[in-house]
């Protein structure tokens, strides 16, 4: 531990260090916003944000490394081989975003974990192979205790930080994990830093195509700060459309609310979106009918095929209700675009004072209003039907 911080503190330049840790910062609340932001979006959106988020958060932690690198002081001539140097950017965006990708995939257990582990590692390989790529007229000795600890550390900070982070809505443990991966950048970097020590040997030359070290900063900073100002706006533009396609849901969802029918929106067999009418008539509340089955309320076969073609018919069913009771419905579909997603609306109508009516026409039709006894209409029926029934 003293190794390290008097390598942080005799050989390091402030300046720069703050430099790296604003950078660090950044990328690591990038990361974790467009890693959430990823998690909710569709299988097509989410690939494009994750790849997003794997150039913004792999730029931004190589950045973080470099620069850390420029402000390592060792007194003796250094600059950076270009393959090594552009190797180790490919190895940050690479191992981003498969460690981000991995936390998102819901079939494999402890994704989030195994993601941030990845994520940490990709962290090592990014800084060792950027440790290869740093010339200097002399000899790197490595102290193979702190090597170990610093893959172990980064390794494990980088487990719980996206599990901490994926948690819920909180700002706290959006931000807790957020701090967790920024932790698991530094602590990396400067454990792997104080395992350095430098022999110098003026027979070792400094290739010609090698970049000096001080030239790195500038356009570095520039350039990852342009990368993570961009995924942010990127970001801020889709949060907000987000927002107005939710607030036109809203008004959408309200005004089927006023519906005295019951609407139900469904992608295959699956309910989306349900009115107030239609929970009503099943027995649950509409905001409890998402996710749920069409067949459980519509069993009948036939009806589930006759929905599946676009049709004026009117179909009439049984309505099953969450107590298990039924209601005599009608139903009509239509096909809608919902979430820019191909879905169809089913009205559905309640027949139960239809049929009341109806039987109520029925009884008038064949009795007296006042008494109730059968009428001539009803004695007419009965007389015709008669013989029928002694035929038979």
């Amino acid at each position: 531990m003293l190794k390290v911080i008097g390598c942080f503190s005799d050989s390091h330049d402030f300046w720069l260090v703050g430099l790296a840790a604003v950078m660090c910062a950044l990328a690591a609340i990038t990361c974790v916003e467009l890693l959430r932001h990823a998690g909710k979006a569709s299988p097509r959106m989410r690939a494009i944000w994750l790849g997003v988020a794997a150039v913004a958060g792999g730029s931004g932690i190589w950045a973080t490394h470099f620069i850390a690198m420029l402000a390592f002081e060792p007194g003796l001539p250094s600059a950076y081989h270009v393959g090594l140097t552009s190797l180790s950017l490919v190895y940050a965006i690479a191992l981003t975003g498969l460690g981000l990708t991995i936390a998102l995939a819901r079939a494999i257990p402890f994704a989030a974990t195994l993601g941030g582990a990845i994520l940490g590692l990709g962290i090592a390989a990014m800084h060792y192979t950027g440790m290869a790529a740093f010339e200097i007229a002399g000899h790197i000795v490595w102290d193979p205790a702190l090597v170990v600890a610093s893959l172990i550390l980064g390794g494990v900070l980088g487990s719980v930080a996206l599990p901490v982070a994926l948690v819920g809505e909180s700002l706290r443990g959006r931000v807790t994990g957020a701090l967790l991966l920024l932790l698991a950048i530094c602590s990396h970097h400067f454990i792997a830093m104080g395992a350095v020590t430098i022999v110098p040997d003026p027979s070792v030359l400094i290739s010609e195509s090698a970049i000096p070290a001080r030239w790195l900063a500038v356009g570095i900073a520039l350039a990852s700060f342009a990368i993570l100002f961009l995924a942010s706006a990127a970001l801020a533009l889709d949060i907000r459309d987000r927002r107005h396609v939710a607030l036109e849901r809203d008004r959408l969802h309200s005004l089927a609310n006023a519906a005295v029918e019951g609407l139900v929106v469904c992608r295959g067999d699956l309910i989306v979106s349900a009115n107030d009418s239609f929970g009503k008539l099943v027995g649950l509340a509409a905001t409890e009918l998402a996710g749920s089955a069409l067949s459980r309320f519509l069993p009948e076969a036939a009806t589930r095929l006759a929905l599946i073609e676009p049709s004026d018919q009117l179909i009439d069913a049984e309505l099953t209700r969450a107590d298990d009771g039924t209601i005599p419905v009608e139903l009509i579909m239509r096909p809608v675009t919902y979430g820019n997603q191909p879905h169809y609306a089913v009205a559905v109508r309640d027949l139960r004072a239809r049929r009341r009516a109806e039987g109520q026409i029925e009884f008038l039709a064949h009795h007296d209003a006042l008494t109730g006894l059968a009428n001539r209409a009803s004695f007419n029926r009965k007389r015709c039907l008669g013989p029928l029934f002694r035929l038979a």
